[in-house]
């Protein structure tokens, strides 16, 4: 492992466990080494790479597109565990140089390191609860690498399913679910006489493992039908709006088994719960227009849900703290946003991009500040030091506190306003659910 990738791991850890609210890491595998191509669903953009390899335990060595391979940012790549894959746009002699990466790729697989790729090949820009069809890129390389070196060492497969309640959102949540590996030698007899076939036949089984590593709907048509569901029931898998009391991990299973019911049982003659698929999109599309968020419709039911007395109590007692993150954060995050939102025109790399940017400004953009505090004020080197690791949590603390802050005029706005229909559709739409989803 690589000085610098050690260095990525570690404090993208930290930086995860500020950015997002909750996490699960499901079925880790122990082995930091151990000669597996991981294949992960691709939601995400640039987040899930550094998701997977700073949260998981396994250290990886990401297959990476060729178009950011430029000659000055080369070292910190290699640095940092890529290699590149050439596509056919990415201009002449693909082939070849492919050639050269899976010659390298072959090396680490033989030499125990682990390789992550991406099987769906690229991010919707609109977030689905779903899985486009995996290539058979990760298991033809798993092949070669084994023929290259005879079938002399045993090399894996295994799937990886990354799931976010609301990918972009700072204090969202977010699961990372490990399928089981697969012993691709196991498969040495079968390949030798039908390659192809067994390529595709390993390529569907691993696509079958990502599917349920994740809350997985086979039918786009049916995307929203869950997402709304979820959000009138409060018990899945959404951010804005579900039940806080109920842990990840029943959501999590919740939203998946409710996606498995819809998949077995919601087919183009299914009137009924076509009917109310329409009526929860009218719905959810109404409150948008209006700007109603659907937790105060159900707040008469959740009194909790517009009491101001914790958001209160935030402000009161964190307010020191809240100036000082303000302070070292402020600036590097508008930075940070601006610029994002300047030059990334798919709202898909904003999150990842501006959590990485705010990163590295806050980290230049502290140094003085630092030097400054320790050499007027702190009566030692290393106060200064530990000071500075602990900018990042003061910047999120007074993040929250704004936060707090809008949430108290949201709430004091929200009590004026009359909902009374807003409830008799939603109380409607709930009684349908329970009595046509049994899993609901």
């Amino acid at each position: 492992m690589r000085p610098f990738y050690l260095l990525l791991k570690i404090s993208l850890n930290i930086s995860f466990r500020l950015f997002y609210k909750r996490f699960l890491v499901l079925n880790s595998h122990k082995e930091f080494f151990g000669s597996t191509i991981y294949v992960s669903n691709h939601p995400n953009s640039f987040m899930d790479p550094i998701m997977i390899g700073s949260m998981n335990r396994p250290i990886v060595h990401f297959m990476t597109r060729s178009d950011v391979f430029v000659w000055w940012l080369k070292p910190t790549l290699w640095a940092a565990h890529m290699l590149p894959i050439y596509r056919q746009q990415d201009g002449t002699d693909t082939k070849g140089k492919n050639s050269d990466v899976f010659k390298k790729v072959n090396q680490s697989l033989k030499m125990g390191r682990n390789i992550l790729i991406f099987g769906e090949g690229f991010t919707d820009d609109t977030p689905i609860r779903g899985l486009k069809p995996v290539k058979k890129g990760p298991v033809r390389m798993g092949f070669g690498a084994l023929e290259s070196i005879n079938w002399s060492k045993k090399i894996y497969i295994s799937g990886i399913g990354i799931s976010y309640t609301d990918r972009n959102t700072i204090g969202s949540e977010f699961v990372l679910n490990n399928g089981p590996k697969i012993c691709l030698n196991d498969y040495k007899e079968a390949y030798q006489e039908n390659p192809n076939r067994v390529i595709n036949e390993v390529t569907k089984r691993v696509e079958k493992d990502m599917q349920n590593c994740i809350v997985y709907v086979a039918n786009p048509k049916r995307y929203s039908l869950l997402e709304n569901i979820m959000q009138i029931t409060r018990k899945g898998y959404n951010h804005p709006n579900h039940d806080d009391s109920i842990p990840l991990l029943k959501r999590f299973e919740y939203s998946r088994e409710l996606a498995l019911w819809i998949n077995a049982n919601v087919t183009d003659e299914s009137t009924e719960i076509l009917a109310l698929q329409k009526d929860l999109d009218a719905y959810f599309n109404l409150e948008k227009r209006m700007k109603v968020q659907d937790r105060f419709v159900v707040a008469k039911k959740h009194p909790e849900l517009i009491n101001t007395l914790n958001n209160w109590l935030y402000l009161i007692l964190m307010w020191p703290f809240a100036i000082v993150g303000f302070i070292h954060g402020f600036i590097p995050y508008i930075i940070a946003k601006k610029v994002t939102e300047k030059i990334m025109r798919r709202k898909v790399f904003w999150g990842s991009v501006k959590m990485m940017l705010g990163k590295l400004i806050g980290s230049i953009y502290n140094i003085p500040i630092i030097i400054f505090l320790t050499k007027w004020y702190l009566p030692h080197w290393s106060l200064g030091v530990l000071y500075y690791f602990m900018v990042p949590v003061l910047w999120r603390l007074s993040y929250e506190y704004a936060h707090q802050f809008m949430e108290i005029r949201l709430k004091s706005k929200m009590k004026n306003v009359d909902l009374s229909k807003f409830e008799e559709k939603r109380a409607d739409l709930e009684k349908r659910i329970q009595e046509l989803i049994p899993v609901a």
